[in-house]
């Protein structure tokens, strides 16, 4: 784990389990809202491994612990008004899984702790002042997964030696997709690979990506970090396949469902960390009733 890491990881250790603290000693069971951009069925893997660290810790759903689940479904004018309810339940910490749900939840309140994950470069977003020292009321675990971008291009040219077009799948309006460009052409330039951007928004416009890619007679797709494309991860695989595309992806999900190759962090690992941050103090504490919700 890098120092920039750590830096963040004990900072959320400190304010959330003075939060949890004061609710323990106030008598109230620990609330924690989840919220996440995704489906059910796409975050699945990641709840998990939140669940599976808090139950090492000593904390289960059903007993001694309450997590308020809100997805927002791939619909980002949603996030906003899940926020807000998460809010209204005065909920002790929330957890967010990207970068439009740490948004969200930071214009929804500036008490409540926030420990958001898989965000790839949350001082360029505004959530933290800098990574040793977030300051406010967010902190959590980084990506960084623009400057590895351009690791990515250096693999696909291993992978196809005479590799020189190179379509980029992207998400323009998603945090830190920018700066992965960026990094990504950086490493073009030293390859020379020349790069066909294509922007999607929804996963609708997977299919026209992968027609726009064939068309500018590309030889590899890169795809950046967004949840459009984890979500559909089955569906890029296959279109993959089928216009004979090798592509390289951000997590290593998208290999087994039937991607061909990944270079990124580990989102799962990430979030078996976050536990640790709320529970420390508190796994003495006797187990208590439990709720629990998902929208």
């Amino acid at each position: 784990m890098s120092k920039k890491i750590i830096c963040l990881a004990l900072s959320a250790v400190l304010f959330a389990l003075s939060v949890s603290a004061q609710a323990q000693q106030a008598g109230k069971i620990p609330r924690i809202g989840y919220l996440t951009g995704a489906t059910p069925d796409g975050i699945s893997t990641r709840i998990e491994a939140f669940r599976q660290d808090l139950r090492e810790l000593g904390y289960l759903e059903g007993k001694n612990i309450v997590i308020e689940y809100r997805y927002g479904h791939l619909k980002s004018d949603r996030f906003v008004a899940l926020a807000a309810e998460l809010v209204r339940l005065k909920v002790d910490i929330i957890i967010t899984a990207g970068p439009p749900a740490t948004r969200a939840a930071k214009e929804a309140t500036s008490t409540i702790p926030i420990v958001m994950a898989a965000d790839s470069d949350p001082v360029a977003s505004g959530f933290v002042a800098s990574l040793a020292r977030p300051g406010g009321n967010i902190t959590g675990l980084s990506t960084l997964a623009p400057e590895i971008s351009g690791k990515q291009l250096e693999l696909l040219k291993e992978v196809v030696p005479r590799l020189s077009r190179v379509a980029v799948f992207g998400t323009s309006i998603r945090p830190g997709t920018a700066q992965s460009l960026k990094e990504t052409e950086l490493a073009a330039g030293t390859l020379r690979v020349q790069l066909q951007y294509l922007d999607v928004l929804d996963s609708k416009d997977i299919e026209t990506a992968f027609r726009g890619a064939s068309k500018g007679r590309a030889e590899a797709v890169l795809v950046l970090a967004c949840p459009v494309f984890f979500s559909q991860r089955t569906q890029l695989a296959d279109l993959a396949a089928k216009s004979r595309l090798p592509a390289i992806y951000s997590n290593s999900q998208h290999v087994v469902d039937g991607g061909l190759m990944t270079y990124g962090p580990s989102l799962p690992d990430l979030d078996r960390r976050r536990p640790l941050m709320l529970t420390r103090s508190s796994k003495a504490e006797s187990p208590q009733t439990f709720q629990s919700s998902s929208r």
